[in-house]
């Protein structure tokens, strides 16, 4: 029992010096599993910038994006080259000298129209050649190609009646022959006011297109020569100048397209107005004639 007790004390400093022995070792293999979550966490904070970084340039090129789609008509005629530029505002001015004329020609139909349809009522009231002339040269009927034309024609027969010739006798059909050919005159003279601007309008309808495809065809040339000189076939290079170019071909159809449809509207106008001056003209000669018959 006693020795026993007297082995305790060493068997304890032993123990003790086990333990001191063993702690670096723990520590280390402690620090160990630390050092490497460390080094786990380190590529994780190294790759936050480049997510900032490519979050930073994928906002930039979406804010870039509506900036470099912002196109307008204004921007592509500004980018433009000579040429094109001188063939889209040569369109534009046809467009523009169009679209006046259409103006001015609906006014001035309109207005021949209803001054029209008023003086035909006034005239087939009248009793007399003295009756029509005086309705014919009066200042509310100034102007209108069917009061000249009666004006002219009463005009004829009372200078004939005032160069003492038989108007109701022999000279009758004489009398009435100077009438029509007084009265052709100013239908030509109608003719020639009625068709004014319609050649303008004519042309531009037939030509805008061929002047358009001449700039489009000038603006695709200069690009290609832009793709040699780059040595590039990206399309962002080229697209630019395609574009202006194609806009020509635009603006000319723009031009062209209205040109022609004012044409026929205007043409088929004057010719409803010529066939309203024929049957008046008719209407004249007969009235004519038969106040020849009555010893007018």
């Amino acid at each position: 029992m006693l020795e026993h007790k007297k082995s305790n004390p060493l068997i304890a400093l032993l123990g003790a010096a086990a333990l001191l022995m063993s702690a670096p070792a723990m520590a280390a293999t402690a620090a160990a599993p630390t050092s490497a979550a460390a080094s786990v966490a380190a590529p994780t904070d190294t790759a936050a910038p480049a997510a900032d970084e490519a979050t930073t340039e994928d906002s930039s090129s979406t804010a870039a994006a509506p900036h470099a789609a912002n196109v307008d008509f204004v921007s592509m005629f500004m980018g433009a080259t000579v040429v094109v530029k001188l063939v889209m505002t040569l369109l534009a001015i046809c467009s523009v000298i169009s679209w006046v004329l259409l103006i001015m020609k609906l006014m001035d139909f309109s207005s021949l129209n209803r001054v029209t349809t008023n003086y035909l009522e006034a005239y087939r009231g009248a009793r007399s050649i003295a009756d029509i002339n005086r309705i014919s040269v009066s200042d509310e009927f100034a102007g209108n190609p069917l009061a000249d034309m009666a004006a002219v024609a009463t005009e004829e027969v009372q200078l004939s009646k005032q160069a003492g010739l038989s108007i109701s006798g022999e000279h009758r059909d004489s009398v009435l022959h100077r009438a029509q050919a007084s009265v052709a005159a100013v239908q030509a003279g109608l003719a020639k006011r009625l068709s004014g601007g319609l050649s303008f309008l004519a042309s531009v309808g037939s030509t805008s297109p061929f002047i358009g495809l001449f700039g489009t065809v000038y603006g695709i040339m200069n690009s290609f020569i832009s793709i040699a000189q780059s040595h590039t076939t990206n399309l962002a290079v080229v697209a630019p100048g395609i574009a202006e170019a194609l806009m020509a071909t635009g603006l000319g159809l723009i031009a062209a397209i209205p040109a022609v449809v004012m044409y026929n509207i205007f043409n088929t106008s004057i010719s409803n107005y010529g066939i309203r001056s024929e049957q008046f003209v008719s209407e004249l000669i007969n009235s004519l004639s038969r106040q020849l018959d009555k010893g007018a």
